[in-house]
């Protein structure tokens, strides 16, 4: 029967923003092709009437609900409706709650959009990301020492999209471009207590990256940039310097962003850990 679902109407219901709610469900929703949801967004319901005024917007579009909802008032008016009227409902938090509850020994807050706080966590990711930002492709190489990861690579192995994304998780990297024939920057000679990893790709699919983007340029020249023999000899040498340095490598061609990223992170626990370890000794 799911199969053959084309269209249905899913109502998110949240008592906060709906961010996580949203999120959740376009996560879910990528697993099951051919499936159009029209969706209806009922965020910031902070109190039972509130919630008991949408119950009939929900009536005129019978589908699936999902809810994110703290406070129990406003949840049973929901529940007791969803059971009245026969409305499949996804309590999407509760589980997890419970869960969490049980294993820390402590109630829950049931307090609503406690996650968007702006607490110290959201203000050290927003300085991570200008960090970042600051510091791509090599720019102001004097503040290296203060980075969290650094990333170096040859061109097209996509080192800004990946520290963006290790910014959005609090981390403040820098990346460096290898470009052949120009040394690395002095700076990052001294940093030996720094996390540093090298990315890597295929020379094959650098090339099909690199000519796509000189074609997105309107630049038609054959240059060493693309040519696959010039190409094989700056990966060769990327990695033989990565081996020279320690680094650690990862090679980017098989990773979408969030898989690299989720390397790097694994790589910095362990480099953590290390340094602690010889802190201690």
């Amino acid at each position: 029967m799911s199969a053959n679902i084309k269209k249905f109407h899913l109502h998110l219901v949240s008592d906060a923003t709906g961010d996580t709610l949203d999120s959740v469900a376009k996560a879910a929703l990528a697993q099951f092709k051919g499936s159009r949801p029209i969706k209806h967004y009922w965020p910031m319901i902070r109190t039972p009437k509130h919630m008991e005024r949408i119950l009939p917007d929900i009536e005129q579009h019978p589908g699936l609900i999902m809810f994110t909802l703290v406070n129990e008032e406003i949840k049973t008016v929901l529940l007791d409706a969803c059971r009245q009227k026969n409305w499949p409902y996804i309590s999407v938090m509760d589980s997890v709650i419970t869960e969490f509850a049980r294993f820390l020994g402590v109630e829950s807050q049931a307090r609503p959009g406690l996650q968007h706080e702006m607490n110290d966590e959201y203000f050290s990711r927003i300085e991570a990301i200008q960090y970042t930002l600051m510091h791509d492709d090599g720019q102001f190489p004097d503040g290296l020492s203060k980075a969290d990861i650094i990333l170096v690579g040859v061109s097209r192995t996509s080192k800004t999209p990946t520290c963006i994304y290790l910014a959005n998780k609090g981390y403040k990297s820098a990346n460096i471009p290898i470009v052949p024939g120009c040394p690395l920057p002095y700076e990052l000679e001294g940093l030996t207590d720094k996390f540093i990893v090298g990315l890597v790709n295929s020379p094959d699919r650098l090339v099909q990256i690199r000519r796509n983007r000189l074609l997105s340029l309107n630049e038609q020249h054959e240059t060493d940039y693309i040519d696959i023999d010039a190409v094989k000899e700056e990966v060769k040498l990327a990695r033989r310097l990565f081996v020279s340095k320690g680094w650690p490598i990862i090679d980017v061609t098989r990773r979408s962003i969030e898989e690299t990223a989720a390397a790097v992170i694994n790589l910095k626990s362990k480099f953590d850990e290390e340094e602690d370890v010889g802190g201690d000794g």
